[in-house]
């Protein structure tokens, strides 16, 4: 029998705020995160604007060594765990570590660490590369660390499936408690990718905006969107096995019901052209949590501000929900926060279950011309009141991987 899954605590690190309530007190009041990038000279670059979190501190969580020997990715991964276990009101001394596990995605990992040695040894000469370059830069270090901070000894693992690996880290958590092998998860995901490489790199395949202008560069689902907004940051969610969670008289926030996962098998970096997996993988999730789908009240899209990808996730939305697509709210906060990468899906599925603690659809800003082809209602602008019973997430990524999750109110 599966066992019930809750959300007991909450961490993030954003570019619209350093820890979960005034991340989702950006989110209900429509700031955007995005501006012209501070952390290097984009003189030479095309595209000039990212979502940073701006005035991060890691002194403010680790001393001093340990931060030293953590890429920008771990930080924002530790933090943010430091803040949900606090929430949780977890006693880390308390539970039982061989079911206390970790799951945290990333999508790229250290890539300021690569970067930089990479600079040392063109530059200084093999002896140079910093010795612990390979565990700042590889992506299962963030659930390592925080494995670590922890004493967490149960399942640790890292989810690498692009701009999908948030959701999928929380969706494996999810399993993993489910089926009895942990008690307690840290899930979420963590990404730190506004570099001068990655900002080279994701310019010239074209994913990214051509707008230089912060308030018209993430519009989702606007007739004049031409590609996403690098984001960095993290969210972590505690999920905790329900009997767990009550014995020792935890806050819940709200119950994870549904989980689907499926892959386009189509292209590397477009998604498939009938949005045939982002669908299956919505169905999957609404079948897993056991609900009709009239009981959705919420979708929180993946959203990315791309030509194709919006178009594409409206026709999937319409596949799955039929008539009942143009009733449900759909915003995307990509339009305040950018794109987070593999830490994307963590981010909004702590908006998804903010919204229904809060009873607060949030708003997707930005949004000023109508595209024909996205028809739906994806909240413009201003966000409204209103019951959420069950929200869902969306999260698709390069490779064509596509992550559903669904979230309950208890």
């Amino acid at each position: 029998m599966k066992r019930r899954v809750v959300v007991t605590g909450l961490g993030a690190i954003t570019p619209i705020g350093k820890d979960a309530k005034s991340f989702f007190k950006g989110v209900r009041e429509g700031r955007l995160g995005i501006d012209y990038i501070r952390s290097f000279d984009t003189e030479n670059f095309k595209v000039k604007v990212a979502a940073e979190v701006k005035d991060f501190d890691p002194n403010n969580y680790m001393d001093k060594k340990e931060a030293k020997r953590m890429d920008r990715f771990c930080q924002f991964a530790v933090a943010s765990s430091i803040e949900a276990v606090k929430d949780s009101g977890l006693d880390v001394e308390e539970i039982d570590k061989n079911k206390f596990g970790v799951v945290i995605g990333s999508g790229i990992g250290g890539l300021l660490t690569i970067e930089k040695e990479h600079r040392n040894l063109l530059e200084k000469g093999p002896n140079k590369v910093g010795p612990l370059f390979i565990p700042m830069a590889i992506v299962n270090l963030a659930a390592g660390n925080v494995a670590i901070k922890f004493g967490a000894k149960g399942i640790c693992s890292s989810v690498v499936t692009a701009c999908a690996s948030g959701t999928n880290a929380i969706g494996e958590a999810f399993r993993y408690i489910q089926m009895g092998y942990l008690d307690v998860a840290i899930a979420g995901g963590a990404e730190a990718p506004i570099t001068p490489l990655a900002l080279a790199g994701f310019t010239n395949l074209t994913a990214l905006t051509n707008s230089n202008d912060p308030k018209r560069a993430s519009i989702p689902f606007d007739l004049e969107r031409s590609g996403f907004v690098m984001g960095e940051g993290a969210g972590i969610l505690i999920l905790e096995e329900y009997g767990h969670a009550i014995k020792r008289g935890a806050k819940i926030y709200a119950e994870v019901v549904g989980y689907g996962f499926t892959c386009d098998a189509y292209h590397m970096t477009a998604p498939d052209e009938e949005a045939e997996g982002a669908s299956r993988a919505m169905e999957m999730a609404l079948l897993d949590a056991n609900i009709e789908k009239e009981k959705i009240s919420y979708i929180n899209a993946h959203g990315t501000s791309t030509p194709l990808n919006d178009k594409l996730e409206t026709l999937a939305i319409k596949k799955v929900f039929g008539d009942y697509a143009k009733n449900i709210p759909i915003s995307s906060t990509k339009s305040m926060t950018g794109h987070l990468l593999g830490a994307a899906g963590s981010i909004e599925a702590i908006v998804c279950v903010k919204a229904i603690e809060e009873g607060f659809i949030p708003p997707t800003i930005g949004y000023e011309k109508r595209d024909p082809e996205c028809d739906l209602d994806y909240v413009p602008n201003e966000g409204r009141r209103g019951e959420v019973n069950y929200a869902l997430s969306n999260s698709f990524g390069f490779g064509g991987h596509n992550a559903c999750l669904i979230f309950k109110k208890i």
